[in-house]
């Protein structure tokens, strides 16, 4: 069984003016350990497709299996539950907690956890030194460059040690140079086994992806698989 299992994912928003099939038909099987893009123009079904698979937002039909987890058949508590455990989510606008300093930040998740204070800090600690930024755990976000906040939204998604990380055009306010920067950082989190689905519009990412979806008016019109991935910017 694939880690990821998507068969007839179909999404339609209706108003009374409108009708919106956001995403038709969708079948997609992914393995662990893959880092998946999925790609396509704005109002294709990308964003749509990242929420479903994050237990976001309920299809309209179809079915999405994480790890053998039917989750659209969880009841919304356990749906929750499921979001705890298995996901970290990363999105462009960081969504840092202003007055939280970059360790309080990541320790965010852990607020429900079983553990000591002092066991918070710690796993937030280990994870901000993972993304390389142990040197800058008691400062505030504006007190961080836009590539070192993006850091800290990856560390806070991986504090809880998802299986699978789902991440939101996570590079679309960076500029060139420290979009690779978090490029090469995902790509070294994949290596060591970290499951990764990114949506993006930014066709330069593509080389980091095992795999490639394009997207185009809610229909899966490309599934494209690279043998490698690409070498780092660093190494380009």
């Amino acid at each position: 069984m694939s880690f990821i299992e998507i068969s007839n994912l179909t999404k339609i928003y209706e108003s009374e003016a409108d009708r919106v099939e956001a995403l038709r038909g969708v079948d997609v099987k992914v393995e662990e350990g893959t880092f998946l893009g999925v790609m396509g123009q704005s109002g294709s079904g990308k964003s749509t497709f990242l929420s479903i698979l994050g237990g976001l937002a309920h299809p309209s039909a179809g079915r999405v299996t994480v790890d053998g987890i039917d989750l659209y058949a969880l009841s919304g508590e356990k749906l929750a539950d499921f979001r705890r455990e298995y996901l970290g989510f990363v999105f462009q606008s960081f969504n840092l907690i202003p007055y939280l300093t970059a360790l309080e930040n990541v320790m965010l998740p852990l607020a429900v956890k079983k553990m000591s204070a002092a066991q918070k800090r710690t796993q937030a600690h280990e994870v901000l030194e993972r993304v390389g930024l142990a040197g800058r755990a008691t400062h505030l976000p504006s007190q961080l460059s836009g590539g070192e906040q993006e850091r800290v939204a990856v560390a806070r998604a991986l504090v809880n040690r998802p299986p699978l990380l789902l991440a939101d055009e996570p590079t679309g306010s960076l500029d060139t140079a420290t979009s690779a920067e978090i490029m090469d950082l995902l790509t070294s989190l994949n290596k060591d086994g970290q499951t990764i689905v990114m949506v993006t519009h930014n066709e330069e990412n593509c080389r980091y992806f095992h795999r490639r979806l394009l997207l185009r008016d809610g229909l899966l019109v490309a599934d494209e698989r690279s043998d490698e991935t690409a070498s780092s910017s660093s190494a380009a």
